[in-house]
């Protein structure tokens, strides 16, 4: 079940776009629940795994885990093994009737107008091609509410100069989100002069490039931000994610409908666009 464990990690990376910290959270818990489930069975007391499940959900109220951590683990356990269901390696989901803790979710992290001013500033302030690059993308990233894995997953080909838009993929999923006449601009100027600073190699079509003329990785963005933020005396925590948070607040505080955010962003369920209602009345 570990090499399960694996390929399910692997899923959250390409579909689902998880961070680092959640993949880490997602092996921690599961390796914490596959390692009891083994330890029970030897015992050979509990068989069926729905039972299993509910005595490791005691378990953890016995160790005296927070409402939140019991509900994370109880969330990590649903997904994998709605995983497992979906993939045809198990034939019922046993996570049907576990019932997790009533946990209050907390608003989403947003940057404020100044802090993301502050934030652009550093790369502003420097002529590197880099630094030009890094101005576009967290442009981009802000005015649009793309998932980084979106962003860095770009090609030359998926930016409409004509219509002002973007295309972009997101698993099985296809989405066109527009932009302003400014983004507009520096994209048209970074195509024409900018990116050709970065670019060794004609055939490359990603929009952008490292400094060794490939494709931008989501890792490399993410440590460019923190590296930003630092600078900017910001918050470490500050991620791209938090620029996508930071645009949806925004285009629910100016009076854009939850159904047009939720297409904006691509999300398959309108629930997870209602997290950020909360968010919009916190950050006034």
């Amino acid at each position: 079940m570990r090499r399960d464990i694996d390929a399910f990690l692997e899923y959250l990376t390409k579909e689902k776009d998880c961070s680092q910290n959640t993949l880490v959270a997602y092996r921690n818990d599961l390796t914490q629940l596959i390692a009891y489930i083994d330890a029970e069975r030897a015992k050979g007391i509990i068989k069926s795994t729905d039972e299993l499940l509910k005595s490791y959900l005691l378990k953890l109220r016995e160790k005296k885990y927070s409402s939140a951590t019991t509900a994370r683990k109880v969330a990590s356990a649903r997904s994998f093994f709605k995983f497992m269901f979906d993939s045809g390696k198990i034939r019922e989901n046993p996570t049907q009737n576990l019932i997790s803790p009533q946990v209050n979710k907390r608003p989403p992290t947003v940057l404020s107008p100044s802090e993301y001013q502050r934030l652009l500033a550093e790369p502003a302030n420097l002529s590197t091609p880099e630094a030009k690059r890094d101005v576009v993308m967290l442009e981009l990233l802000y005015a649009t509410g793309l998932r980084v894995s979106e962003l860095v997953s770009l090609n030359v080909t998926d930016i409409d100069l004509e219509q002002n838009c973007v295309h972009c993929v997101h698993g099985n999923s296809k989405r066109q989100v527009p932009f302003g006449y400014h983004i507009g601009q520096l994209l048209r100027n970074f195509l024409r002069n900018d990116r050709l600073d970065l670019l060794y190699n004609e055939k490359v079509e990603a929009l952008f490039l490292n400094r060794r003329g490939d494709r931008l990785t989501r890792q490399g963005f993410w440590q460019i931000i923190k590296n930003y933020a630092s600078k900017a005396g910001l918050s470490s925590k500050v991620t791209p994610h938090i620029l996508r948070h930071s645009f949806a607040v925004h285009k629910l505080s100016t009076g854009t409908a939850i159904q047009q955010v939720q297409q904006l962003l691509g999300h398959a369920h309108i629930s997870s666009t209602k997290i950020y209602k909360q968010a919009r009345l916190s950050s006034r």
